[in-house]
């Protein structure tokens, strides 16, 4: 009786492990795994080294030739825009003017009786023309003199300070050979070198600022005001900003070091990325499944790839949208509109997926 008992019990569990290897080779809906297509961000910012430097480091020259006869500027001074800062001996200048204001009056008065002349035709063409022409010569020569005259004293072409001085009162200067240089007192810039591949996307800079070690947690909004379009010996080309008004009572000063930071522009048609093992090859063309969770299916769709990125992803120009389901494990278990199970996600406890 025990023996016809376990015969049944044995025949039993062979019945239902046959059924259950049954119901396993049976079709069934695939188990993918999954993953959400996300927007590529790429370089929204980039930081570089810079340097401040004057809005304006400029070395002042007179135009003309002679012997300084004052020197009012003085060293690390703060002089206002139209200050005198330098004086040279005009009185050989002043001859000249005096000379060439006789000549110019008398040549004047003779232009004058001719024209008159001429005009009640008393007098040839000829000696118009030679009366008009003389009166222009002259005339030239006149505010030629002025000028030089003039250009016997500098004034400050700006507010700034006096960075150097070359020369002290008696000496001999030349005409152009600088005597005094001063820095610009507005708003500072910076200047910083970028690489090519930045200066390839120039169109894209949205906006600038800089950060200053020696004055933490403030940020200088800047404004591009040059960049050359050829790089230097490094493949670098050199951008120069200019800082914009800001509420700070202390502004960085020429020689301190800056980190300028390029916010680049957000792309209207934006790229997405997703793990590189969702895209996979059908007649020649690159190809996802995307989820669908109220239907439980999936859908063959077309894509464009971009670039395969180093973390195993790929960046997608067009084909996908930002929160779309797509499958990355089980791409060529699956048909198209078939429906399918999705993979458990990995419980918290059971870490590395092991269980």
């Amino acid at each position: 009786m025990k023996l016809s008992h376990l015969f049944f019990c044995m025949t039993l569990l062979s019945v239902l492990c046959a059924c259950h290897r049954h119901s396993a080779g049976t079709p069934s809906e695939p188990v993918v795994k999954t993953d959400t297509v996300r927007v590529y961000q790429q370089n929204v910012t980039a930081t570089f080294p810079g340097k401040v430097k004057a809005a304006s480091d400029l070395d002042i020259a007179f135009k003309v030739s002679g012997t300084l006869l004052r020197m009012p500027a003085r060293q690390g001074t703060f002089v206002r825009k139209g200050t005198l800062i330098a004086e040279m001996d005009d009185r050989d200048y002043r001859t000249q003017l005096s000379a060439t204001e006789a000549e110019y009056n008398q040549i004047r008065n003779e232009a004058s009786r001719v024209m008159e002349l001429y005009e009640k035709q008393s007098a040839s063409k000829s000696d118009y023309e030679k009366a008009l022409y003389g009166l222009q010569q002259i005339s030239a020569k006149y505010e030629a003199h002025r000028n030089a005259l003039a250009d016997t004293r500098l004034y400050a072409p700006f507010d700034g300070y006096i960075e150097q001085v070359y020369f002290d009162a008696h000496e001999t200067v030349s005409a152009g050979m600088p005597v005094i240089s001063m820095i610009n007192a507005g708003l500072p810039e910076i200047e910083i070198n970028i690489p090519s591949a930045d200066y390839m996307r120039r169109a894209d800079f949205e906006s600038f600022d800089c950060r200053i070690e020696l004055y933490p947690g403030r940020s200088y909004p800047l404004e591009l005001i040059g960049l050359k379009q050829k790089a230097n010996l490094n493949q670098l080309y050199t951008m120069v900003l200019r800082m914009l008004p800001v509420s700070y009572e202390d502004l960085p000063t020429p020689g301190m070091s800056a980190m300028v930071t390029i916010t680049y522009r957000s792309e209207e048609n934006a790229r997405m990325q997703l793990p590189a093992p969702a895209v996979f090859a059908l007649d020649g063309k690159s190809c996802v499944w995307v989820y669908n969770p109220d239907m439980q299916t999936v859908d063959l769709r077309n894509v464009t790839v971009e670039s395969l990125l180093d973390n195993g992803t790929m960046v997608i120009r067009d084909g996908v949208r930002a929160g779309e389901i797509v499958v990355t494990a089980g791409v060529h278990a699956v048909e198209q509109g078939q429906k399918v199970r999705l993979l458990p996600p990995v419980s918290a406890t059971n870490i590395g997926g092991l269980l």
